[in-house]
């Protein structure tokens, strides 16, 4: 019979759960629904007192100020803790950066077997066998493959958006238990973080909207001029009054090494697409994007989909946006700040 450890871990002012880690709960439960198994969830944080209030199952606790923040040796030894005291067959976790980066560790001190980047969990049959099916995207999300295993422990990190976060019908207290850690020789010290102002953080991946800038910003206008820099108001505007999180197509990120004018805030980080990220936003706007293939991969998970372009044939206009706007980029966004300005 399986079993099942959800692996949870605090966020940042480590007063709650993050946003991934309860989506990796409602996985957790809904997969132990399934399979009839019993599920435990384990907590890795400063103070977990407050956090396991409302959980609906049993949890294990690894707390302690060493484990405030973010550190491989802390909470390798953290998970690998969990993991022997739940002897689960199926570990689920959030593919956070935090856990990413020790998970493989973990499974591999516990003779388990790891995938990540999961998106969907089923539950089939082989041979009249219930048989565990985990579902992830290769090449790009370009193929979509359904994997079972028959090593166990198997770890399975979770791609954050597949999942509604988990919420508390009520306040009710689980069962906690606290688990001894025995830490090695800590070779690093967490000072502190110095991280940009918010305002500055173009990549959020928690916002409602992703917004899209293509290479039109940066090219000729109808006067025969560039205005980059009030492309770059405009669109650092535009993120400021909504929270949106910033994307990018390839041709505008690799536009500075080919000479040409850029917008001094984007990196290879924003960018979006074949060659870059598949973000999961409840809403995506794209401009001056021709909406090519490579550039809608990027676009795969994005529920509501819509883009400015002025040209009424791109490739938007055939079944790839669910709205779009013929129109010019610049006088839209700027009308949509104004909006924004007037009704802040």
């Amino acid at each position: 019979m399986e079993s099942i450890l959800v692996l949870t871990h605090a966020d940042e002012t480590n007063t709650a759960l993050t946003k991934a880690s309860l989506e990796a709960i409602t996985a957790g439960l809904e997969l132990a629904s399934r399979l009839s198994a019993p599920l435990t969830i384990g907590i890795v944080a400063a103070d977990a007192t407050n956090l396991s209030q409302g959980l609906p199952c049993p949890a294990l606790v690894v707390s302690g100020e060493s484990f405030a923040q973010p550190r491989y040796a802390t909470d390798a030894a953290a998970c690998e803790a969990l993991c022997r005291a739940a002897n689960a067959t199926i570990v689920l976790a959030p593919g956070s950066s935090r856990f990413a980066r020790v998970a493989a560790a973990v499974a591999h001190r516990v003779n388990g077997l790891i995938d990540t980047h999961i998106t969907n969990l089923n539950v089939g049959s082989i041979g009249g066998t219930e048989t565990l099916e985990a579902t992830r995207w290769f090449y790009r999300q370009r193929i979509e493959a359904v994997l079972t295993r028959d090593v166990r422990p198997w770890f399975l990190l979770l791609d954050a958006g597949t999942h509604a976060p988990f919420a508390a019908a009520d306040a009710a207290q689980p069962v906690i238990t606290e688990i001894a850690v025995e830490l090695p020789a800590l070779r690093t010290t967490v000072t502190g973080i110095r991280a940009p102002k918010q305002d500055e953080q173009t990549i959020r991946p928690d916002a409602k909207m992703l917004f899209v800038t293509g290479a039109g910003w940066t090219k000729k206008q109808p006067d025969g001029q560039t205005h980059v820099p009030e492309a770059s108001d405009l669109i650092l505007g535009f993120l400021r009054l909504t929270g949106a999180s910033l994307g990018s197509s390839k041709s505008l990120v690799d536009q500075g090494g080919e000479g040409q004018s850029v917008l001094p805030f984007l990196t290879h980080l924003n960018q979006v697409g074949q060659t870059g990220a598949t973000p999961r936003h409840a809403k995506g706007l794209s401009t001056c994007c021709h909406g090519e293939e490579p550039h809608v991969v990027g676009w795969r998970f994005i529920a509501d989909r819509r883009a400015i372009s002025l040209d009424p044939n791109c490739g938007w206009t055939r079944g790839k946006a669910d709205v779009v706007y013929v129109a010019d980029a610049f006088p839209v966004i700027a009308k949509v700040n104004e909006l924004l300005t007037k009704g802040n």
